[in-house]
């Protein structure tokens, strides 16, 4: 637990509720932690799974919660009521400097309680479309900082004073950014496909069929990593057997760095942390938004990658076997492609987040 009377200045990371929360909020926590700053991380207990790792010297559990309907809807007012309360306390006994938000509703009761006690606050919002309880927060606060360049649904004043950082990435990820992508050649190409757990049927059935029916050429060539959901595992390997394509294909990959390292396609979805990724690795892709992300916002990500041609997108109601094939073979058939791809990727990548967010945390506190 963080000594009330220590001089050390106290940064509250509040986030939780998925990894594409708690991952730059972990990144932002290491960087302060390096500056001589104590962190303290504000969550739920959702977030909790996430935050093995966290470097906080302490963890505040608050009470939060969602849900649709009259009486969901009251009862998560009081959990958040409840929340608010326990973070002003806790608060008021650290002296909390400055408190970071994440989005997502567990970090509405620390950002509440903060902007309660006129302390200084921070949001960041990870997505290029402001989330739900960053929209709702983001006019009370001090600062604002996004990952993309657009920032949609926010107000034009809210727009008008956030700063662009980029996404923190995990240390291991921003590594690869000084690492030289190596073209295949005529070689082995490796093609990594992941996926989340949200919606993820269409990429462990259709990948494993669409890259099985390539050209013979390329198809003799492939190397493939693939996430996939467990009631799918047996039948992707199947298929990868029958096409002679050597293939390991597994529900989770811990070391995502070392294979987006050996990597020359990825295949998968355009959550923020994604696109950040792929851009720091200088990664070719090709992205199938998720269709019920809210507002549409992983389209919306994409659009980084689109934008300068490093990526190929397939929106999700397009995906056929024949979709796929079509798109992934006109990455790999032309020797200039993923090459020029990756060199676009690159010019996109912001390796510095963590130390941008930092600087602005810093900043905010004063």
């Amino acid at each position: 637990m963080v000594a009330p009377n220590s001089r050390s200045r106290i940064c509250v990371v509040a986030a939780g509720g998925t990894g594409g929360h708690m991952f730059p909020a972990e990144a932002l926590a290491r960087e302060m932690a390096e500056r001589g700053w104590r962190v303290v991380l504000a969550t739920d207990h959702r977030g909790e799974q996430y935050a093995q790792a966290f470097p906080a010297e302490e963890r505040l559990a608050l009470d939060a919660a969602t849900g649709s309907g009259p009486v969901a809807l009251a009862r998560a007012g009081i959990a958040i009521v409840r929340g608010v309360q326990q973070a002003r306390s806790a608060f008021t006994r650290l002296k909390a400097d400055v408190v970071v938000g994440f989005g997502g509703y567990p970090s509405a009761p620390a950002l509440v309680a903060a902007i309660l006690q006129k302390r200084p606050t921070l949001i960041h919002e990870q997505n290029a479309v402001l989330g739900r309880t960053n929209r709702i927060l983001a006019p009370h606060v001090r600062a604002v900082a996004s990952s993309f360049p657009t920032l949609e649904r926010a107000s034009p004043s809210v727009k008008a004073r956030a700063r662009v950082v980029g996404a923190p990435v995990r240390a291991d990820i921003r590594a690869l950014y000084d690492r030289a992508w190596t073209s295949p050649g005529d070689g082995p190409i490796n093609v990594l496909v992941t996926g989340g757990s949200q919606g993820a049927r269409i990429l462990s059935e259709t990948t494993p069929r669409a890259l099985a029916a390539l050209p013979d050429a390329l198809r003799r060539r492939l190397k493939v990593q693939q996430q996939s959901r467990p009631e799918t595992l047996e039948a992707a390997r199947q298929i990868y057997l029958e096409a002679g394509i050597e293939a390991e294909v597994a529900p989770f990959f811990r070391d995502m760095a070392g294979r987006l390292s050996r990597a020359h396609l990825v295949i998968g979805r355009a959550g923020a942390s994604t696109c950040a990724e792929l851009a720091v690795a200088a990664m070719p892709s090709i992205l199938i938004p998720l269709k019920i992300a809210t507002d549409d916002h992983q389209r919306l990500n994409a659009r980084l990658l689109t934008d300068v041609r490093a990526a190929e997108v397939i929106l999700e109601d397009d995906v056929t076997v024949d979709a796929l094939t079509a798109a992934v073979t006109g990455v790999l058939a032309d020797p200039g492609r993923l090459a020029s791809m990756s060199a676009a990727a690159r010019s996109v990548a912001i390796p510095d987040a963590a130390q941008r967010l930092a600087d602005l945390a810093e900043a905010t506190a004063g």
